[in-house]
């Protein structure tokens, strides 16, 4: 079976993105926003427990989970061509 790269790559990056803004919101609803660099911040730059850094969180995480989706499907596909004879291809 062969992945559908944009497919893949869009659907990372919304479950990254997504998860990345929802967990923010319910640190800021279980322990208020306190707007401290944590460990994503120094990663994504602009991220932080507040409602403005769980917009970036969004945008990196779209971003960064794309890029990841993509790249796997690529080369799952790549590696699968390689290892086994397909009919399809």
């Amino acid at each position: 079976m062969k992945l559908d790269v944009r497919g893949l790559a869009l659907s990372c990056g919304l479950l990254w993105g997504l998860g990345l803004f929802l967990v923010t919101w319910w640190i800021i609803v279980l322990d208020g926003a306190t707007g401290e660099l944590t460990f994503i911040g120094r990663i994504y730059r602009g991220y932080s427990i507040s409602p403005g850094g769980s917009v970036f969180g969004l945008a990196w995480g779209l971003v960064d989970g794309a890029i990841g989706g993509a790249i796997f499907a690529w080369l799952y596909n790549r590696l699968r061509r390689t290892t086994a004879a397909d009919p399809a291809a």
